[in-house]
């Protein structure tokens, strides 16, 4: 099989329809066999009821329901476990995306070789003040820190060798962030292909402007696991270490101090009168809890397996 096409929604019930008539006709029209699979993600609406409808007559069609709304990662991350074709294509369901880019995305990736081929809206119908100039900040920032240069991290639209999708793990709002978990992986062939974009014809965006905050903490926790996450101790036990020898050596001065004022007869002054001797105790204990956060982080790496943490009510 050629593509799977994964389309997370959330109350998407206008433009379901659509979205999949334009799928089917680029892809026989290019000769791409494809499957596709529609992630309800707790939608109130009858997005499940038209996806079921679909099935019946569309084999090629699947459907992932969640009991309730986990978010976009968890979506991907169900879907990815289950998608066959050779190229995985993401793309969102309010059509702001156009199916008509698919046959270039399948190309790069199977002719050119690149493990993902991300879009870049080069021009967006969006609030300028709202979304495209926070999307702007945000995205130089992700740059800066994650070492991938791409335009757009937060577009839907990309597509990706098969190995690459079974290879990471996303997880809490990481999917603005697959092509660094990617690159962390060793899938370093990255590139980006300006795409149209155009205005949602119906509904309303399911997001606010606190996904850029949310995405600003995310991108320093990816930066902090992609560096640390395998080797806590190399952070925590080392910062550790040297905040414990640096309270050490303050109280061994503190009591050198002592031993020479008590050799020239100078009594009376208590070494917990000296507010170093507070500073230095601390350091020392927050020292050893370091030691020990990055100890228990190395034991909890070796142990631990991963699990998913999202319930699917129903697969079709």
């Amino acid at each position: 099989m050629n593509l799977s096409i994964i389309i997370p929604l959330l109350n998407e019930e206008e433009s379901l329809d659509e979205l999949f008539s334009r799928i089917d006709k680029v892809c026989n029209s290019h000769n791409l066999s494809y499957e596709i699979w529609f992630v309800d993600d707790g939608s109130t609406d009858l997005s499940w009821s038209i996806i079921e409808n679909l099935k019946v007559q569309y084999p090629q069609i699947h459907g992932i329901k969640f009991s309730r709304n986990y978010g976009k990662s968890q979506a991907l991350h169900a879907a990815f476990a289950r998608a066959n074709g050779e190229v995985v294509i993401t793309m969102d369901a309010d059509l702001q995306d156009f199916p008509e880019e698919i046959p270039e995305l399948y190309d790069m990736i199977k002719t050119e070789g690149y493990d993902i081929v991300s879009g870049w809206k080069k021009k967006r119908f969006d609030n300028v003040m709202t979304k495209n100039i926070p999307s702007k900040i945000f995205n130089a920032a992700a740059r800066s820190i994650s070492g991938v240069s791409l335009h757009d991290f937060n577009c839907g639209l990309k597509a990706y060798k098969k190995q690459v999708v079974k290879s990471i793990d996303v997880y809490g709002d990481m999917h603005r962030y697959i092509p660094v978990l990617a690159a962390n992986a060793g899938f370093r062939k990255i590139t980006e292909k300006p795409v149209q974009h155009q205005a949602r014809p119906y509904g309303s965006s399911k997001f606010g402007t606190e996904r850029f905050v949310r995405g600003f903490l995310d991108l320093i926790t990816l930066w902090f696991v992609s560096r640390f996450g395998g080797r806590p101790m190399h952070f925590f036990g080392a910062a550790g270490t040297l905040m414990f020898i640096a309270g050490f050596l303050s109280a061994f001065w503190l009591g050198i101090s002592k031993l020479i004022d008590v050799s020239r007869g100078i009594y009376g002054h208590l070494l917990t009168n000296n507010a170093w001797f507070f500073i230095a105790l601390t350091m020392m204990v927050l020292g050893t809890l370091l030691f020990i956060a990055g100890f228990l982080g190395e034991m909890i790496i070796r142990t631990n397996r991963q699990h998913e943490n999202y319930h699917v009510e129903e697969v079709i």
